[in-house]
Formats: C-alpha cells, structure tokens, sequence
C-alpha cells in the first residue's frame, strides 16, 4: 500500500521531537514545525512519524511561508513599516549620558534602547521618501538622481550610529557603500 502524502498543516507526532504541524512538502522532505525543537526537516520516507490529522496535499495551495513572505514584501513596498531592527548586545539595557559643555547644568540621561528607536524610525521614514522620490512621476530623472545623491550624503552623515546595530545588514550606507 502506497503511503499518504501530507499536506501543509497536517499535524503530526515525531518519536524524538513530539507534535508538530507540517508548514512545506518539498520532493523528498517534510518542513515541520515543532513545539518544543522547532523547525525541522524530516524525510519523507521516515517510517515512524505518526499522523494525528491529516491534511491531504490536493488542498496546498501556497504554505504559511510563501503567504508571508508575499505580505512582507508588500507591506514593506507600500508603507513604512519595516523589519524588526535589533540593537547590539552590548548596548541592551544602556544609556546615553549627554553632559553639557557648561558648569552648572545638569546631566541628560536617554536609555540607549529609546535613542536606538528613534534612529531606527528616522532612517525607515527616510528610506520611505526615497521610495516616494524615486517613484514620483512629478519629477524627472535628472532631478531624481541629484535628490538620490543627497539622499545617500545624509546616509553617510548617519553610519556613526551603525555601532549600535546588531546585525551589518542594518547599517547606514554612505557613497563608499554603493
């Protein structure tokens, strides 16, 4: 007797992982989803997974990861909302200290945390004017271009900030980077 092929969302339970749903069929494996490992990659031929509900393959239509994947793409195209940004390690739960220049005046002090925000939502919000400029029709390629080059200046006056992200790909961009 021929085995059933799972769907996307068949639920299952693994001897060594436990639960888990299915959220990919590929040719020769299963991507499932498992409450307490995780995703894991299980083959198709393995014997010993046990089928708790079955969802049959004919319903796949696109997985939860294809379907996000669209979303994300398009909420980023179209608004200002932007993948999570995280701060270094080193800089969680810090503060910027600010100490003025004359006697006399008290110490500012801003969680790091909250500086790293703003700095976050300035470059999305610039990036977004970018999108616009670059997408306006009330302008021509020449001003486009010159704009863009301005654009890429005030990225480069921001890269001091690039030491507080945690990851590279996060970072300002100046002209060097182009």
């Amino acid at each position: 007797m021929e085995k059933l092929a799972l769907g996307i969302g068949s639920r299952v339970e693994h001897p060594e992982f436990g639960k888990g749903v299915v959220i990919q069929v590929y040719d020769d494996v299963y991507e499932i989803t498992f409450m307490d490992y995780g995703v894991k990659m299980v083959t198709r031929s393995f014997d010993k997974l046990k089928v708790l509900d079955y969802r049959g393959s004919e319903d796949d239509l696109l997985s939860f990861e294809k379907v996000e994947r669209v979303f994300r793409k398009l909420l980023t195209d179209l608004t200002d909302i932007r993948h999570i940004v995280h701060i270094g390690d080193k800089w969680k739960g810090g503060k910027l200290v600010l100490v003025p220049g004359r006697a006399g005046l008290q110490n500012k002090e801003i969680p790091i945390d909250a500086f790293f925000h703003k700095i976050v939502m300035l470059r999305d919000r610039v990036r977004v004017m970018e999108q616009k400029i670059n997408s306006s029709k009330n302008l021509d390629d020449e001003e486009k271009v010159a704009i863009q080059q301005y654009i890429t200046r005030i990225y480069g006056s921001l890269t001091t900030f690039n030491v507080l992200f945690d990851s590279k790909e996060d970072y300002f961009v100046g002209e060097r980077g182009i």
